[in-house]
């Protein structure tokens, strides 16, 4: 099965960022993808974090969720829609989520991203907490490939990498791909976004695809891109360093399944 990941260099303006996002989910669709992966905050980088406030949606409409319907039913994909800013109870915050379309535009999965960022050195200084409410717990969905073969897919949401424990949840509950949309800083991205992946990969004995914003941003800030898909053996199969575009590669669930047989590390899980 071909799956996407799409790269962004997302602005301060929804209708240009929704526009960019369908032009290279058409060049997937186009290349024969089957499942495509948006990036964290692909309809908005806004100039402060109070921005994406103004954009929040209520959960089951709103601009963003029906173009990422529409896009679905466009494509045919099953499409992971990067993540958007969610209403919530709490008027000071929203939910930065995660919303997964089935190639019937129908929404069949959303995760809330658990973990929230926290960063301060420099000139540098980050604190989600502050604008976002936490979600609580992992979410998964499955579905058929058009060959015929069942994927398990377990998201997560950026900052959520640096957590093991999210990801083993998601394979002791059979996840055979994992989805990371992210916005990683420059900085952290440099240092531990590549590592952080093949890790997941590895210990989870799962593909790991990765979405990310790769670029500097109207709002100044600089995102570390490298969007890649990483094999269940800890391949780096295909990557996009910066700017927008494609990362376009194949999951097999043969290669998965031999991976797995022969180095049933899973099974041998004692803790």
């Amino acid at each position: 099965m071909k799956v996407a990941a799409i790269q962004m260099v997302s602005g301060v303006d929804r209708d240009a960022n929704l526009a960019q996002a369908h032009a290279l989910l058409a060049q997937a669709a186009h290349a024969g993808a089957e499942l495509a992966l948006l990036p964290e905050y692909f309809c908005i980088m806004g100039r402060t974090d109070g921005d994406k406030h103004a954009l929040r949606e209520p959960y089951g409409d709103g601009p963003v969720q029906r173009f990422l319907a529409a896009a679905a039913r466009e494509f045919g994909l099953w499409l992971i829609g990067g993540t958007l800013p969610l209403a919530c109870a709490d008027p000071a915050r929203v939910r930065n989520a995660t919303l997964v379309h089935d190639p019937e535009g129908a929404c069949v999965a959303r995760y809330d991203k658990v973990h929230l960022f926290g960063f301060d050195r420099d000139d540098e200084h980050f604190d989600e907490a502050r604008t976002i409410a936490r979600g609580s717990a992992p979410v998964r969905f499955a579905f058929d490939a058009r060959a015929g073969e069942h994927w398990r897919v377990g998201l997560s949401i950026c900052y959520d990498l640096r957590f093991p424990e999210l990801y083993r949840a998601q394979a002791r509950a059979g996840a055979d791909l994992l989805v990371v949309p992210s916005a990683f800083t420059w900085t952290t991205g440099r240092a531990h976004w590549e590592v952080l992946l093949r890790a997941r990969a590895i210990e989870n004995q799962a593909y790991v695809l990765a979405a990310a914003q790769g670029g500097v941003h109207e709002n100044g800030r600089r995102t570390w891109g490298h969007s890649m898909l990483v094999s269940p053996w800890g391949e780096v199969l295909a990557e996009r360093d910066e700017g927008a575009g494609l990362v376009l590669a194949d999951v097999s669930a043969h290669r998965l399944a031999e991976v797995r047989r022969q180095l049933p590390a899973l099974g041998h899980r004692v803790l």
